[in-house]
């Protein structure tokens, strides 16, 4: 059965805070986005140090610039990597860990301050003022985590752990998708309700969610380096001997999982959106979110064949979060609670 909820006339306040929550969103986004630049140029461990509030600012004089050159000196990366390196490659390494930090603080300020504002002035609904601290106490999380990340490739081995990254990131992609998920509602998004295709949907997200998990574990063993020749076949096999060992911890094992959890995933969100067509309930996101894991799966391919060009790399990973909100957005507007 479907039921149309008309949307109730929307207050100033709520669209106002709807707006918030949405530039938000854009700052996450483009957070995201840097993040997947600092990691692919391996620019994630130039800054060797975690000053919170100190380290807002970039270094300002040549004997600061050489300090913390010499603070990345005696980090494993330089001494087994990047020990060519001098202070001007340095510079451009130091700069997409400090905008991707920068990012990070800036977020925190954008959405504390005018949160303290609704609150204070008394313009936050009833029922959504521990609602609203779930980003920001998420927030600090992803401080955190991503320090803790940063910290496992400081210590012999000059490369993050891939469990930790694949937290900072899904920690990234989870706060993205609250605040949507809020701002959808604040602006009072249409809403229609089918139990049995939200739950479709909701099969979808999970297999979105496992299959990104696993392209982070790629992305941090630098999986998508190897085996990338061909498609769907790995080396001529359709299972590579890795892969037999682990898909947790061997490069080829996790970009096997990738690989088959993708097309898993693709068929799946398509079954989605193609059961909504044939029950003609087949709105705008829902077509739009159909066309875009087609393209990511588009992506993904093209970037292992490329030998992981950067710019494909930053599209697919931006493609992830564009398709994730495609699919949250639809969810929200299928949910058959009454009040969420």
């Amino acid at each position: 059965m479907r039921i149309l909820y008309a949307c109730p006339m929307v207050s100033e306040s709520r669209k106002i805070i709807a707006a918030w929550l949405f530039a938000c969103c854009g700052l996450v986004f483009a957070m995201v986005v840097v993040g997947a630049i600092t990691r692919l140029t391996e620019s994630g461990l130039s800054i060797a140090e975690w000053k919170p509030l100190m380290g807002t600012l970039p270094p300002l004089s040549d004997a600061e610039w050489q300090r913390v050159f010499d603070v990345y000196q005696q980090t494993p990366q330089f001494q087994k990597v990047n020990s060519w390196m001098d202070l001007a490659a340095f510079k451009n390494i130091f700069f997409w860990e400090w905008a991707h930090r920068f990012l990070g603080r800036l977020i925190g300020l954008v959405y504390a301050l005018p949160l303290l504002y609704f609150w204070l002035r008394g313009k936050i609904p009833q029922g959504y003022k521990i609602k609203l601290l779930i980003p920001l106490i998420l927030g600090g999380m992803q401080g955190g985590m991503g320090w803790y990340m940063v910290q496992s490739g400081l210590v012999d081995i000059p490369a993050v752990s891939h469990y930790r990254l694949a937290a900072h990131l899904g920690l990234a992609f989870l706060i993205l998708c609250v605040m949507f998920w809020m701002g959808l509602t604040f602006i009072g998004a249409k809403r229609e309700k089918n139990a049995a295709l939200f739950a479709h949907g909701c099969v979808a997200l999970a297999f979105l969610i496992i299959t990104i998990c696993w392209g982070a574990f790629t992305a941090g063993l630098d999986g998508g380096l190897i085996y990338n020749e061909t498609f769907p076949k790995m080396g001529g096999a359709w299972v590579p001997p890795e892969a037999r060992q682990s898909i947790l911890e061997t490069p080829a094992g996790v970009q096997f999982a990738h690989r088959w959890l993708a097309i898993i995933t693709l068929l799946v969100v398509l079954s989605f959106w193609l059961r909504g067509v044939l029950k003609r309930m087949a709105f705008p996101v829902l077509h739009a979110l159909g066309f875009m894991i087609v393209l990511q799966a588009g992506l993904g391919i093209a970037t292992l064949l490329s030998g992981v060009n950067i710019t494909l790399a930053v599209l697919h990973q931006a493609g992830a979060l564009t398709t994730l909100m495609l699919l949250v957005a639809a969810l929200h507007r299928l949910n058959p609670a009454k009040n969420y």
